[in-house]
């Protein structure tokens, strides 16, 4: 029995060794099998399919055959198994990133797994290439094999996973950063409270997100040099004809905390924001005052204003310069300071102090003058040069008194009291102050480059209430000219900015929709021969509309030069048969155009200016007339700016003001002394000019030159036959606004 089993153990130990044999074959065989496969579609493949996870197990050899029938592997504290993982998808061998919480997928060397692991640590032996294919969020590159991992082994960076990023170090500095951080919550929470556009705050996000959130007009809590250029400008708003009260400056020295200095902080921005937008596109919109203005828009960009006036060496001067630039507008600015009794220096204020009074020589009582040391100042702003230093409340400085009073619409004493002084400290209001506020208004609304660089800065400048045209060139007038405008009303000439482009030569005048449709149909209801008499050609199309010109010729109602400058209110400057309108004072007769006193000089000059070479003159324009049409194009176009100007300086420094004849004056300050605010700047839609020609029926008797025979439609419309381009596609009206009737601007 004992020899049974002798025998039987020892045959146990056969089968065990060949089994231990036959394993080792097999895994040998599988191995260079999957070396064998390197092609990606199949590593592809192979990935796609799922199966179990081999366990990382050296295979048996005959030294792990006990004599016992229990064959065992390594303890597993030396050799732990790996979880099997969900396999994806190899990438190609060729293009493998290596990411520090990835595993390398490049096929290791055969080695021993301990060779490899000292001399190669960046290669994985093939038994975990499988692993380096699975999800990198579902790998542990820290449970490496106990095998080879060790606290000093190489390849534990490359298994590692990425390190959180070190913020940078703050470069605000310390005392400083507790506003920071107060500006970081506002901003990023309630910058709507200071800021309410949103191009300003994206500015102010990213103006003070790349600063760390650090002031920037206060250090350690007192002021910085831009800070106080910046508030010195705001509060002189008013010598710019703006109100200091809508840029109110924040009080910084009561502001002791860090949520005071930084709430400050954002309202002297916002203050600035506001200055700089009103300085540069005006208090009120345009379109807040009529249909008929068109200016090209000039917005400030808020990132670039933060950017100018933060670097600045002089912050005041730099919000200064979002004023209008032009000389004309300078001018007014300083007459404003005449007209308040600042002239050109200092603001000047009257103290506080015991009310003054003069008491005539009566018959029982001797002239009664006080002296008071601020009357040389009162006689300073009263504007009486004599004896400026007398320091007396003399009969003189009295009625100075008593003037103001009464143009202040105060009691009339001639006492300077505690509420004249305050008056007479307060930048004065009256009917000139007013039309000059409005017409440096009105300068903000014009490009800051009138001209063109090209052509030596040249345009065109007509002045609609003083009936002048002037051609401007490197700054000095070139030529000038009487002009007659449109009258007040539907026919006022609009306001806007364009560019001439040719001049036409005998051109032929169709008549606009407005006057064949409200004139002339009319006036063939009692006369069909009208027309014929006055040498205008009727079409009637075919649909019913009709079309009314004149041709070319010494009596054509535009004369014989017409001035392009293509507009949506459809209006042009032109010659005219009618001189004598040109000897009155006030020139406001015509449908909307313009018309010229001397047409062929103008002509000249502007060719000059346009094509110097061809040197035209007054006699080569004149020797073009005749029954044809010529077009002279400019190569390259010129500025015209049609302006309304009550209020000017002229050559001799003295102030002009001009009557206000289409009511443009009284409508504004009528809305700047409403006080409306910032809603003054939003845009107020209007309708778009119509150039269709509705059908209608002529009476019996009336000539048609093409008997019916016309378009089928309506033919080219109004703008086409104007001025030979398409008409302009009118801006849609704003959202949640129905557009308005408008008239058309015609001649």
């Amino acid at each position: 029995m004992r020899d049974c089993l002798n025998h039987r153990a020892g045959f146990d130990r056969v089968l065990m060794t060949v089994a231990a044999t036959f394993l080792t074959v097999s895994a040998s065989s599988a191995l260079a099998q999957d070396q064998a496969r390197s092609s990606a579609a199949e590593l592809a493949i192979e990935a796609a399919i799922p199966r179990p996870e081999p366990a990382n197990v050296p295979p048996p050899t005959a030294s792990d055959i006990k004599l016992d029938t229990t064959a065992t592997v390594q303890d597993s504290a030396k050799e732990p198994t790996r979880e099997p993982v969900k396999a994806e998808a190899a990438p190609a061998p060729d293009k493998v990133e290596t990411k520090p919480s990835d595993v390398a997928t490049t096929p290791a060397a055969e080695a021993p797994k301990s060779e490899t692991a000292k001399s190669e640590p960046a290669k994985i032996e093939p038994a975990k290439t499988e692993a380096a294919k699975t999800e990198p969020a579902k790998s542990e590159p820290a449970k490496a094999d106990t095998a080879t991992a060790t606290p000093a082994a190489p390849a534990a960076p490359a298994a590692a996973p990425a390190a959180e990023p070190v913020k940078a170090a703050s470069n605000v500095p310390a005392a400083d950063q507790p506003v920071a951080d107060k500006l970081k919550d506002i901003i990023g929470a309630k910058t709507s409270r200071h800021f309410d556009r949103k191009n300003e705050r994206a500015a102010i996000e990213k103006f003070y997100g790349a600063r760390d959130f650090a002031p920037v007009w206060t250090q350690a809590g007192s002021l910085t040099a831009a800070a106080k250029g910046v508030i010195a400008r705001l509060k002189d708003a008013a010598s710019d004809g703006l109100n200091p009260a809508d840029y109110p400056v924040p009080d910084f020295a009561a502001a002791t905390t860090p949520d005071a200095l930084a709430d400050a902080e954002l309202k002297l921005t916002a203050s600035m924001f506001d200055y700089a937008r009103q300085a540069q596109s005006g208090r009120m919109h345009w379109s807040q005052v009529s249909g008929d203005i068109l200016y090209p828009e000039h917005p400030v960009d808020p990132n670039e204003v933060l950017a100018k006036i933060t670097t600045a060496a002089d912050a005041s001067a730099a919000l200064d310069s979002y004023n209008p630039p032009q000389k004309l507008y300078k001018e007014l600015k300083a007459k404003l300071a005449e007209l308040r009794g600042l002239g050109s220096g200092p603001v000047i204020e009257i103290a506080d102090g015991p009310a003054l009074k003069y008491t005539p020589a009566g018959k029982k009582q001797a002239e009664i003058v006080v002296e008071d040391p601020r009357v040389p100042q009162l006689r300073a702003k009263l504007g009486l040069a004599e004896n400026a230093g007398d320091t007396r409340y003399d009969a003189t400085v009295a009625e100075a008194v008593r003037k103001f009073q009464s143009g202040a619409e105060m009691k009339v004493t001639g006492i300077l009291d505690d509420k004249t002084v305050k008056a007479i400290n307060t930048p004065k209001r009256d009917k000139q102050i007013d039309t000059v506020l409005v017409n440096m208004e009105r300068w903000r609304w014009l490009p800051r480059d009138l001209g063109v660089p090209s052509l030596g800065d040249a345009y065109v400048i007509l002045n609609i209430p003083d009936y002048t045209l002037k051609v401007m060139q490197r700054g000095q007038q070139v030529w000038t000219t009487r002009v007659v405008t449109g009258k007040p009303g539907t026919h006022a000439t609009p306001l806007l900015t364009e560019t001439m482009k040719y001049i036409t030569v005998n051109p032929t005048w169709n008549v606009p929709p407005s006057i064949v449709y409200n004139e002339y149909l009319p006036a063939l209801q009692q006369d069909p021969t009208v027309l014929q008499r006055m040498g205008l050609r009727l079409e009637q199309n075919r649909d019913g509309s009709v079309h009314i010109s004149q041709p070319p010729g010494e009596a054509n109602a535009l004369g014989r030069i017409r001035f392009n400058f293509p507009n949506k209110f459809l209006v042009y400057q032109h010659d005219t048969p009618d001189k004598n309108l040109f000897a009155k004072e006030d020139r406001a007769f015509s449908h909307g155009c313009m018309r010229v006193q001397n047409p062929d000089q103008y002509a000249s000059i502007l060719l000059n200016i346009a094509m110097p070479n061809e040197k035209y003159t007054p006699e080569r324009v004149r020797s073009m007339y005749g029954k044809s049409e010529i077009d002279l194009k400019f190569p390259t176009p010129i500025p015209v700016n049609i302006t309304y100007q009550t209020a000017f300086v002229d050559d001799a420094g003295k102030l002009q003001i001009r009557k206000d004849v289409y009511g443009r004056d009284a409508t504004m300050i009528n809305i700047l002394k409403n006080g409306r605010g910032k809603d003054l700047e939003n845009v107020v839609a209007h309708s778009q000019p119509s150039y269709s020609r509705p059908a209608t029926t002529l009476p019996s008797g009336v000539a048609i030159a093409n008997n019916g025979g016309g378009f089928g439609s309506s033919g080219p419309n109004f703008f086409e036959r104007l001025f030979g381009a398409p008409a302009l596609a009118p801006p849609p009206a704003p959202v949640g606004r129905r557009p308005q009737q408008q008239r058309v601007f015609t001649r």
